[in-house]
């Protein structure tokens, strides 16, 4: 590491970040600029941002010696997000000093010193940004403290505009902790405003009073389900006070989280019942065809249509099982996890794929490849989905590689398709239940957007994580990582 900081090159690549928002670029692909930019001129090994939600965080971008931690989340209970979210703003941390599984990793890579940052908006911490160095390094002083810092703080500003961060969802949470209640006169004109209501509209007192209602209201007696600039919703009741005074009492409360399961709820009736009809009519129609005309069949004609069959009916049953999984949370349930041997696994999980996936299929697996901890059965339904999506989004008949790697204390497989890739802003969203990529053309892509949704939660139940990445020269990778057995 450099004794100084080589601000003349942090000037010069924070120009180009810059730049790169003023040409419209947003989220993943700026805030990874921004690290690659500070790792050399901070003289560190790597550099990564976690991402926090109400559940805990997730690395979502990292470079040089951190770059596998991508995808890798940090749940609100461990040590490691307890300690982030607690403390100074700035800290200085030894990697072989704390608790937890992760810090063990980057220790065990000669990576034991950090000095990380949280990024807040208002006192609401949304990451934190961590410097990482090598043993050999020189110690950090306190100009990189302050560097840090302000990164932080930059990182934090593109938070504020919420232009594509953050990945993990629509954009800050808010939870109303009352219903809102505001009094309006005959103008329209807002005379009280509750604490409740500062809370449910981001507005203060001393904004919303004597100044018009930032909503409409509904006629007396009546509700309203109105949606604000910001993406949320409200339920909107009114009702008139008795009196000369010819006042309105109106009560709001945010129903964003309703709406949106209301949307799922509706988006998965109509998904799959689209996804079940296709090979349900396909099976009647060969059914019908051999009941109707047996006798004039010829045998191939007969095998082609039970051929036929049997495939609509495996689709029909993955799609169910699938179903019934994500209805299940999917999971592998109460068993501990055992060491097994993931090359055996995987070839075994190859093996019972359908013909043409199959016929795709090239497999890297070395002979010495050590054991992975977790559930052997599960695998299956892991790489089922994850070579699935891959033939999907990939011409027919290109290549799908499948290969395996230990990598520290984790052992890693993934898969690799030569197809439309993905986008960077799209590289978490994959993950949510019911999306899907290029979902504006669903006779293009079928599918009922929950593969990889049950891949995330299967894999990280048992300890591991998974990502995405666009793949050099075209396609995307599909990672998964499990601690070594």
């Amino acid at each position: 590491m450099p004794e100084r900081i080589d601000f003349a090159a942090l000037i010069a690549g924070h120009t180009v970040v810059i730049e790169m928002i003023n040409s419209g670029d947003a989220g993943l692909p700026v805030l990874t600029q921004l690290l690659r930019v500070a790792q050399p001129a901070l003289g560190a090994a790597g550099m990564a941002f976690v991402e926090f939600g109400p559940t805990g965080g997730r690395v979502i971008s990292a470079t040089g010696a951190t770059e596998w931690t991508v995808g890798r989340p940090l749940p609100a209970d461990d040590p490691v997000t307890v300690c982030l979210l607690s403390g100074p703003r700035v800290q200085q941390l030894r990697a072989d000093r704390l608790a937890g599984a992760f810090p063990g990793e980057l220790a065990d890579r000669g990576l034991r010193r950090m000095v990380v940052s949280r990024a807040e908006i208002g006192g609401h911490t949304v990451g934190s940004l961590h410097a990482v160095y090598a043993d050999d390094a020189t110690e950090p002083d306190d100009q990189h403290h302050g560097v840090i810092a302000y990164l932080a703080s930059c990182i934090a500003h593109m938070y504020g505009d919420q232009t594509g961060l953050p990945v993990h969802g629509d954009g800050p949470v808010v939870a109303a902790l009352a219903d809102g209640l505001a009094v309006v006169d005959r103008d329209g004109r807002v005379r009280l405003w509750n604490p409740a209501a500062a809370q449910v509209t981001g507005q203060a007192a001393a904004q919303a009073l004597s100044r018009p209602l930032p909503f409409p209201i509904p006629p007396s007696g009546q509700v309203l389900d109105h949606r604000l600039p910001d993406g949320r919703w409200l339920r909107i009741t009114s009702g008139d006070v008795p009196g000369p005074g010819a006042l309105r009492v109106v009560t709001f409360r945010d129903i964003t989280d309703q709406q949106r399961r209301d949307h799922e709820r509706d988006l998965f009736v109509a998904v799959t019942s689209h996804e079940l009809r296709t090979p349900v009519t396909v099976i009647k129609g060969y059914a019908d065809t051999l009941t109707d005309h047996w006798e004039s069949l010829t045998d191939a004609d007969r095998r082609q249509a039970a051929r036929v069959i049997g495939q609509r009916a495996n689709e029909l049953a993955r799609l169910v099982d699938r179903l019934l999984s994500s209805a299940a949370e999917a999971g592998p349930g109460d068993e501990p996890p055992a060491p097994f041997d993931l090359g055996d696994a995987l070839r075994a999980a190859a093996g019972d794929l359908p013909a043409e996936l199959r016929s795709r299929l090239a497999l890297y697996l070395p002979v010495d490849l050590p054991k992975a901890l977790g559930h052997r059965p599960s695998l299956a339904t892991v790489l089922t989905e994850l070579a699935t999506n891959a033939g999907k989004y990939s011409a027919p008949g290109s290549r799908i590689e499948i290969s395996a790697r230990p990598d520290g204390q984790m052992v890693a497989f993934r898969v690799s398709d030569r197809g439309i890739g993905i986008r960077p802003e799209h590289v978490e969203r994959a993950f949510d239940r019911f999306w899907q990529g290029e979902s504006g053309d669903r006779r293009g892509y079928p599918g009922a957007g929950l593969g990889l949704y049950l891949v995330r939660r299967i894999v990280e139940q048992q300890n591991g994580w998974v990502s995405l990445r666009p793949r050099a020269g075209g396609g995307t990778v599909a990672e998964v990582r499990l601690l070594r057995g």
